[in-house]
């Protein structure tokens, strides 16, 4: 091979390597918040672990594009605990995957702020408290999965503005007050809740405001 060529050939190859390891590369605070959620939720533990001493990219379940962590599949790998609030510092996530876990107590304040999320399942958990009216922060989320925890209180009216919101189970939880038809509709079990006694019932619809108008002549 011609010098030239080796000479180009060899700057080729350290544009590559060097753009494989920006790819794998993200921020200090991302890899913090995730290294958080790892000890917080005993790691250790997990069906599948971290080798942390590895590039955050060979990690189970985290997706980077650019330099950022746009994904988080853990659902069913033994993650037991609460929620970090670091995990907020993840704000270009689109997709949290945790459901089929032994997660617990409230969803953190922090997590509202990810406007990026497009895929919430957090179903088949322990987890518990009021859901925030900042959940309408969700503007891009499609699919809202919360179904079997222990959340309570009313269900916030603000979901009723998620408009790209086309999949959404809330069922098995112990919500109360009343939702509107369109909730309702889009819950694939119709929001079927436990009582105290751990009894199914539906929630009730609210009473849709009648806007016609009447010409008196």
């Amino acid at each position: 091979m011609p010098r030239h060529m080796r000479k180009f050939y060899f700057l080729f190859l350290i544009m590559a390597l060097s753009n494989s390891v920006f790819a794998d590369t993200i921020s200090d605070k991302e890899k913090d918040a995730l290294l958080k959620l790892y000890h917080t939720t005993k790691g250790e533990e997990w069906t599948i672990k971290w080798d942390l001493a590895l590039s955050v990219s060979t990690w189970h379940g985290v997706e980077i594009s650019n330099g950022k962590v746009v994904g988080l599949n853990l659902a069913g790998n033994n993650l037991k605990g609460q929620l970090p609030s670091s995990i907020g510092n993840l704000q270009n996530l689109e997709t949290l995957s945790l459901f089929n876990n032994q997660l617990e107590g409230v969803l953190p304040d922090s997590v509202y702020d990810i406007s990026t999320l497009k895929i919430l399942l957090l179903n088949n958990n322990k987890l518990s408290g009021h859901l925030s009216p900042k959940i309408g922060n969700f503007n891009s989320l499609e699919n809202l999965s919360l179904f079997y925890n222990n959340f309570e209180g009313k269900i916030p009216d603000e979901l009723e503005n998620l408009n790209h919101l086309s999949e959404m189970n809330l069922s098995y939880n112990k919500f109360k007050g009343s939702v509107s038809k369109k909730l309702t509709l889009l819950d694939s079990l119709n929001m079927t809740m436990f009582d105290e006694n751990g009894n199914p019932f539906l929630l009730d619809v609210k009473e849709q405001k009648d806007n016609t108008s009447i010409i008196v002549n």
